[in-house]
C-alpha cells in the first residue's frame, strides 16, 4: 500500500499548496444551497488531486464532492474532499483540510487528511496504525464524559429540517467540559485520533467528508459507530467517533428521548 499512500500524500500536498497560497485572495463563491458553498479553489484543488491520482492509477474509480464520479470497475476507488471546510475558507478562516481515502472492494484501506496551514499530514493504512507527520498517534485516555472535550458540526439544511443536531448539541452542553465546532469533519476525526478531542458526532455527512478521517480515528485506537452503537458505514447518515472510553456515555446522550429522529 505504500505507493498508494505516497501518491495520496503528494496529491494532498499539491492541493493544499493551491489552497494555502490563495486563502487571502478573492475567490468566486457559488451556492449549492442556502448555506452550502463552493469556491473556485474547491474546483482547482479537486482537479489537482484527480489529475495526479488518475495519472498514477489510470484504471481507478473516483468519487469526490464537486460532481466527480468516475467508474471504471477496477476495484479501487479514490474518495476525496478537495476542501473540507469551504465555509471557513471562503471567510479566510484558516481551518480546513484536504481529505483523500482509498476504497478497495468496498472497504476503506487508506486515508490521508492534510491541513496545509499547519502542515499537518494525518495518515493511516488499515491495520498499520495512524500517524501525524510520520509519528504514530493514539486517542486520549479520558474516561469520563464530564471531563471530555468533544466536537460536532451542523448539516447544511439546518434552517429547514428538524433533524438538525441542535437538540443533541444542547443535551451535550451540560455534560461535557466543552464542545468545539471547527467546520471540518475530517479534521475533527483526526483530532480524535491524536487525542485533541475525546469524541465527535455529526449527522448528514457524505462519504468524502469522513472516509479518510474515520480510518485515521480507528487506526489511532478510536471507536466508531452510528448513534445507536451499531456498525458504522461511510454511507450512513450518522457518525459517532470516540476514544472508546466515553463511547457508551455519548451513545446514551444521543439516545435521550427529547431528540427528534
Amino acid at each position: 500500500m505504500d505507493r498508494y499512500l505516497e501518491a495520496a500524500k503528494d496529491s494532498a500536498r499539491k492541493a493544499g499548496r493551491i489552497l494555502r497560497e490563495n486563502i487571502d485572495k478573492a475567490s468566486t463563491i457559488f451556492f449549492k444551497g442556502t448555506v452550502d458553498l463552493v469556491t473556485n479553489f474547491d474546483n482547482q484543488s479537486q482537479e489537482a488531486i484527480f489529475k495526479h491520482l488518475s495519472s498514477c492509477f489510470p484504471g481507478h474509480d473516483f468519487l469526490a464532492e464537486e460532481g466527480l464520479n468516475k467508474e471504471e470497475g477496477a476495484g479501487f476507488r479514490w474518495i476525496f474532499d478537495p476542501l473540507d471546510g469551504t465555509t471557513n475558507y471562503a471567510h479566510n478562516l484558516p481551518i480546513f483540510c484536504v481529505s483523500i481515502a482509498l476504497e478497495r472492494k468496498g472497504e476503506i484501506v487508506l486515508g490521508v487528511v492534510y491541513d496545509p496551514m499547519r502542515k499537518e499530514m494525518f495518515s493511516a493504512i488499515k491495520g498499520e496504525g495512524a500517524f501525524l507527520n510520520g509519528k504514530e498517534i493514539k486517542v486520549s485516555s479520558v474516561d469520563d464524559l464530564d471531563k471530555s472535550l468533544i466536537a460536532t458540526g451542523f448539516p447544511y439544511d439546518i434552517r429547514v429540517s428538524e433533524v438538525n443536531n441542535i437538540v443533541h448539541f444542547n443535551n451535550f452542553l451540560t455534560r461535557v467540559q466543552g464542545i468545539r465546532r471547527c467546520g471540518s469533519a475530517a479534521m475533527d476525526l483526526c483530532y480524535v485520533a491524536c487525542g485533541r478531542f475525546d469524541g465527535f458526532w455529526e449527522l448528514k455527512l457524505q462519504p468524502w467528508d469522513i472516509a479518510a478521517g474515520a480510518l485515521v480515528a480507528q487506526e489511532g485506537g478510536g471507536r466508531i459507530s452510528d448513534f445507536k452503537n451499531h456498525e458504522f458505514s461511510i454511507f450512513d447518515s450518522e457518525i459517532l467517533a470516540t476514544n472508546g472510553l466515553i463511547h457508551q456515555q455519548m451513545v446514551d446522550v444521543l439516545q435521550m428521548e427529547n431528540v427528534k429522529v
